[in-house]
């Protein structure tokens, strides 16, 4: 439970650190309607597991992520799905979120979702084993067809034999499709 605690309290801090510069700055951005962004769209980049779980194998692991999102009409939930990779195996993460517009072109999401890695004991950016995740993130538009997006996954119990969370933190750039 305190190892659960500590991951909820990094993502807390990383998503402040996000976030912040948003509510932070002024001019014109401020002035406009919060509208947020409607966009679908599918993106790359990379993903950084910052924990441990304590056993071989369960080391921090650096990879990349494939990531998408389909936006579900005029109502603030998304369908999204994300792929973390490592050099030895993949976590594929179907999500569903609730998006939050904070800016012109910006939404702050929250995710729920379920990690089914395709090799366990394979150690993965999010862990090395099948779990339920959560995650916080950002994601805006920054010219006509692309955005750029960062968030923070916690997959719960992520580890073989180990009661240990895995905390991933994944970025990247999106190309819009609809």
């Amino acid at each position: 439970m305190q190892r659960f605690l500590k991951s909820l309290a990094t993502i807390s801090a990383l998503s402040s650190l996000v976030i912040a510069p948003v509510f932070l700055s002024t001019g014109k951005a401020m002035a406009e309607t919060q509208k947020g962004t409607d966009a679908s769209y599918i993106g790359a980049g990379v993903a950084a597991g910052v924990t441990n779980g304590g056993q071989n194998g369960d080391a921090a692991t650096f990879g990349g992520n494939i990531t998408g999102r389909v936006k579900l009409g005029d109502t603030p939930f998304s369908a999204r799905g994300n792929v973390l990779w490592s050099d030895e195996t993949s976590a594929i993460i179907p999500e569903v979120s609730v998006d939050v517009p904070i800016a012109n072109k910006t939404n702050a999401y929250i995710t729920g979702g379920y990690s089914f890695v395709e090799s366990d004991g394979k150690p993965t950016p999010l862990g090395n084993r099948d779990s339920v995740v959560v995650g916080a993130g950002v994601e805006s538009e920054v010219t006509k067809n692309f955005l750029v997006y960062t968030n923070a996954k916690v997959g719960l119990k992520a580890y073989q034999n180990s009661p240990a969370s895995a905390v991933s933190i994944n970025g990247g750039i999106g190309y819009r499709f609809r």
